[in-house]
């Protein structure tokens, strides 16, 4: 018998020393463990580069946590998706590492099944009505978590009010502690929603390729995707908003004249502040801010990100960029009837190619279902991960603030570096010590001296590349949504174990959006730098995130580490018409900012035609 092939397992890991004690910033069912060794090392585990490309500052881990339980739940125990059970998760060096689990035994999947067929046509049957009320129970979710009051400073004594005519029997150090309590279950709860549809979209997603790839043999992946491209949701909005507030300057020379400015967006609102038109512009923002403003400059998931609202010299220079290419004759936005058109027209070729009726009603069953639930994808991903991120950072630092007036941490964003589980430490120990009166302090050194030492850890962790998976590949991965969101197959973890061969000129991947374009390469490892990408280049990068609406109308193509067919790369370039490859597990990697590329998103293939000069 051959050697198996594999990676190394969890502790066989070699870290860099600095980075020792990196365990204790995260919870203990969180780590891998002796006692769990046997089951653990039964199942493969990947770096989850969706959506923790990054270390894992504790408290942004708190996400992690929610959708673990939200995601397995609906598999397992709510629709009852007879062969799906959940994704478990594990930190290993600061950064995050998944597996789906192991199937059921035969008689669970068959009490699932039962189950399963009668809720999953009554939500198809009834989405607009389920959407509707989806939509308004989290808008209401959201502006309770925005309306939570976190006091500005702990007060030196209460005020009368607080006295008289009735005692009102609490202070802020109750508030404090109870406040942070609820904000904790909130986030908990918005992720509960989060997942309440989207397995099913999924699902939907797998049958109707299923379908497809049934009654026509050998179509290719890219076709197939592209019969549900089309949508109008959530997620576009901002970039929407952005092309009208562009063509609104357009209009107004003198607010032309000021965005096109090379100065911070600061600047430019003080100078549209003093002319009239100004302020009739800045005025249309304001109407929309909230929540089209709510949108992360990355994927949501890191508070270090920030959002549009809090950092607005990122949409102020999108809208430069689109006020240019506007002043040139250029189309800024996406053309949904242009790609609506053709989704109907490849749809109709292909069911008159349909004989048989059954097969038809087949097809268009699976088709309409899809197309019914498929906006959810990209609904869900702006008020949870955009909407709803954004207020919970802002809440979390008015806490980071008043640790931070009360002596108890540095900065504001030390907050960050505490899990969900160490914070109310930190807030009892400050209203401890306010409670008690003067010359009582709170252990300001621990947290200080802990703090600064995880931010060293943090550091060495952004510094070591991280291995992208752990243990025995299975011989087939089979789970589907391991395979259609993540894009891990076989044949993906089988290159992973060759390595990246930097020699070699063509990466494979999937098929994820139909065309062919040529253009420079443009690597993006950190969302930060997604300012660089000039017009006519090609997007490079480990994932995509759905703030980044506004470059896919200047890139020519996009190209991932990680993805399968129903990705937000995939679903963003074929709403746009660009040609995408995803899940090449390399490609950041092997290309170089400045290589030239070609990128042929019907057979999945990216060419390296020549490399940048060093």
């Amino acid at each position: 018998m051959g050697e198996v092939k594999k990676f190394p397992y969890a502790e066989e890991v070699k870290l860099p020393p600095e980075m020792e004690g990196w365990e204790e910033m995260y919870p203990p069912h969180r780590l891998f463990s002796k006692d769990r060794e046997d089951w653990e090392k039964r199942h493969f585990w990947y770096q989850d580069k969706i959506h923790d490309p990054e270390a894992l500052y504790p408290l942004d881990d708190i996400f992690n946590e929610a959708w673990q339980i939200s995601l397995s739940q609906y598999n397992t125990r709510v629709f009852c998706i007879p062969p799906a059970q959940g994704v478990q998760q594990r930190m290993l060096g600061c950064y995050m590492y998944i597996s789906a689990v192991e199937p059921p035994p035969q008689e669970i999947i068959k009490e699932k099944a039962e189950i399963f067929g009668k809720r999953l046509p009554y939500v198809l049957q009834n989405y607009n009505m389920l959407w509707d009320k989806w939509i308004e129970k989290f808008k209401a979710l959201g502006k309770e978590m925005q309306n939570l009051k976190i006091p500005e400073e702990l007060v030196k004594y209460v005020p009368d009010e607080d006295i008289f005519p009735v005692i009102k029997g609490y202070t802020q150090a109750y508030e404090v502690i109870s406040t942070f309590n609820t904000l904790v279950n909130q986030v908990f709860l918005a992720w509960q929603y989060h997942f309440e549809y989207l397995n099913l979209a999924y699902l939907a997603y797998l049958t109707f390729v299923d379908t497809a790839r049934k009654l026509f043999p050998g179509i290719k992946e890219s076709t197939v995707m592209g019969m549900v491209a089309g949508i109008d949701a959530a997620m576009f909005r901002p970039e929407q908003e952005l092309c009208r507030l562009s063509r609104l300057a357009i209009a107004q020379p003198s607010v032309r004249d000021i965005l096109k400015k090379n100065i911070s967006a600061e600047e430019k609102i003080k100078e549209l502040k003093s002319i009239e038109a100004g302020r009739a512009w800045l005025d249309e923002i304001e109407k929309i801010k909230d929540p089209w403003f709510y949108v992360s400059c990355g994927s949501g998931w890191f508070y270090h990100e920030g959002s549009w609202v809090t950092k607005m010299d990122v949409p102020f220079s999108y809208i430069k960029g689109y006020i240019e290419r506007l002043e040139k004759g250029e189309t800024i936005e996406r053309s949904l009837d242009e790609i609506t058109k053709k989704r109907e027209k490849v749809v109709e070729e292909y069911k008159k190619l349909i004989k048989v009726e059954d097969d038809r009603k087949s097809f268009e069953d699976a088709y309409n279902a899809v197309r019914t639930i498929y906006q959810f994808t990209e609904n869900h991903i702006f008020w949870v991960e955009n909407w709803l991120h954004t207020i919970w950072f802002e809440k979390v630092r008015k806490f980071g603030n008043l640790l931070v007036k009360s002596n108890t941490l540095k900065k504001t964003d030390d907050i960050f570096l505490f899990n969900r589980f160490e914070v109310p430490i930190l807030l009892e120990d400050m209203v401890s010590s306010w409670a008690v009166g003067v010359n009582a302090p709170p252990r300001s050194k621990y947290w200080m001296e802990k703090a600064e030492k995880r931010e060293k850890i943090l550091n060495a962790a952004r510094e070591w590349v991280p291995i992208p998976g752990l243990g025995i590949p299975p011989k087939e991965v089979s789970e589907p949504f391991t395979v259609m969101l993540w894009g891990i197959t076989s044949e993906k973890v089988e290159e992973w174990l060759k390595g990246a061969d930097l020699s070699a000129k063509e990466i494979k991947g999937f098929a994820s959006s139909a065309g062919v374009a040529e253009g420079p390469a443009r690597v993006i490892k950190f969302s930060k730098d997604i300012v660089e990408v000039k017009p006519g280049e090609i997007l490079v990068c480990p994932s995509t995130n759905p703030s980044w609406a506004p470059v896919f109308t200047q890139i020519k193509a996009a190209v991932t580490d990680i993805g399968g067919l129903t990705c937000h790369a995939s679903i963003v370039s074929r709403e746009y018409g660009l040609p995408s490859v995803t899940g090449t597990g390399v490609a950041t990697s092997m290309i170089k900012t400045g290589d030239i590329l070609k990128v042929d998103g019907t057979s999945g293939v990216v060419t390296i035609i020549k490399r940048a000069e060093a």
